[in-house]
């Protein structure tokens, strides 16, 4: 089995989508919360749905090159057992969802049939 590409830092922008469940949605809040706080990035709407391709509830942090190698280090290490879909911002989703889709923790299957 081989395992989740890790995020590198080859892009201009980024979001990262980080992955919850009804178990998890406090911690992932706090989570969403404090890299607001923190990074003061865009965090936005912590979503109790699956919305677009991602199949689990979620919340998406915009970043950019330059805090990319600040930000997923710290990312990494707070976000417990969550797994988060890093991926470039490109223009193109579907690249931007599978060629260029990284990972922290587990891979979550996504739903690529809308791009």
């Amino acid at each position: 089995m081989s395992s989740p590409k890790r995020p590198v830092n080859i892009h201009d922008e980024y979001h990262a989508h980080i992955y919850f469940e009804r178990e998890t949605v406090d911690f992932a809040t706090d989570l969403c919360r404090t890299i607001g706080q923190i990074f003061t990035l865009p965090v936005g709407r912590i979503h109790q749905k699956p919305v677009g391709p991602h199949t689990k509830w979620s919340c998406q942090v915009t970043f950019t090159k330059d805090n990319f190698d600040r930000f997923i280090p710290w990312l990494d290490e707070a976000r417990g057992e969550l797994s988060v879909l890093v991926h470039a911002s490109t223009g193109d989703a579907l690249k931007d969802h599978t060629t260029y889709a990284y990972w922290l923790g587990s891979e979550v299957d996504l739903n690529l049939k809308g791009f």
